[in-house]
């Protein structure tokens, strides 16, 4: 396979990466080899991601998946992350480098790419075993972040309350209010990004302790899944992913490492919801640091289990992120 098109494999992995709003905050170019990855800022969500955190977790999230696609073609891949301090939209480039195989977790994660979802409801009581979770665990430590399940039923009840006590302090701001319901798809949308009404419930079933979902529904009807809402109430397993400091660089770790996470989960059946509300506030994230995570920055809350039903998933083509490409035959007969 030529390089160029080594790369642009890479890219179509790349799309299928998980992103807050499914907003896909990322462009692509591939230029004399090299596949560079970088920031959409006209799809900064500047209410709720006004330093672009978010974004950038995004974008760690499309970097993880090249990564993976790029062994899986049987090459090392060469990465740079923030190559260039005058250039903070370029979040990293990546080379083919030697010959090298991919060795079996890394090939079992790469076929999870396009299957893992993004759940939005609560989840069937199978627990989700130990050794997945200590797993888990030692997926993020890989990439240097830190996954802490908790453990204690309090933390549980704690990160549910401030959870709730942002969902309600966004949904009385209008300004929150619009940015999302911009993003949450109505039945019938040709849109392909946001979060299509598949994807969501109307009137989600509470889970115990609550955890509470974004309002993409506004008051219109979805066509989330009937079996979720029904009989799938259980929280899963509640988790906060940190890091040890809060810049651009840990941003993109935290969104290898949560990739990281997610593919070996989905590995495994088991699915994600994400809660990021209390996050985006900051005496809330403040709270959750100092109370709840030793002073780390934490930089995604989750719930992890077994959920009943399928989510639907929309990705835009690779047309409308890939800037450039080279042609197959422009780098030579020798490259």
């Amino acid at each position: 396979m030529h390089t160029s098109q080594e790369l642009r494999a890479a890219v179509e992995a790349a799309i299928w990466a998980p992103s807050v709003h499914n907003t896909q905050p990322w462009t692509f170019a591939v230029t004399d080899g090299e596949l560079s990855v970088r920031a959409d800022t006209d799809r900064l969500l500047r209410v709720s991601d006004a330093e672009g955190r978010e974004m950038l977790v995004s974008c760690g999230a499309a970097l993880f998946n090249i990564r993976l696609a790029v062994w899986a073609t049987g090459h090392r891949p060469v990465v740079r992350v923030l190559p260039d301090p005058d250039r903070p939209g370029l979040l990293a480039t990546v080379r083919l480098g030697d010959r090298q195989d991919a060795d079996e977790q890394t090939l079992a994660m790469n076929a999870q790419i396009r299957h893992r979802r993004t759940h939005r409801a609560g989840f069937t009581r199978k627990q989700v075993p130990d050794a997945l979770l200590e797993a888990l665990v030692a997926q993020a430590r890989t990439e240097g972040a830190r996954l802490t399940p908790a453990v204690s039923e309090a933390v549980v009840r704690v990160l549910a309350s401030v959870t709730a006590a942002a969902q309600d302090v966004q949904a009385g701001d209008r300004a929150f209010a619009l940015e999302m319901l911009r993003w949450g798809r109505p039945p019938g949308s040709r849109y392909r990004d946001g979060v299509p009404a598949g994807a969501y419930p109307s009137e989600p079933r509470r889970t115990r302790p609550h955890f509470p979902q974004r309002d993409y529904a506004g008051g219109r009807a979805s066509w989330g899944s009937e079996e979720d809402q029904r009989t799938a109430t259980a929280p899963g397993v509640v988790a906060v992913l940190t890091t040890p400091g809060d810049t651009p660089p840990d941003w993109m770790a935290a969104g290898q490492a949560l990739q990281r996470v997610l593919l070996h989960a989905s590995a495994h059946g088991v699915s994600a919801a994400f809660h990021t509300q209390a996050l985006e506030l900051y005496h809330l994230r403040e709270f959750v640091r100092q109370e709840l995570c030793s002073g780390e920055y934490p930089q995604m809350i989750m719930r992890l289990g077994y959920p009943a039903g399928e989510t639907r998933a929309v990705r835009r083509p690779v047309s409308d992120v890939l800037e450039e490409f080279d042609r197959p035959g422009a780098e030579g007969a020798c490259a």
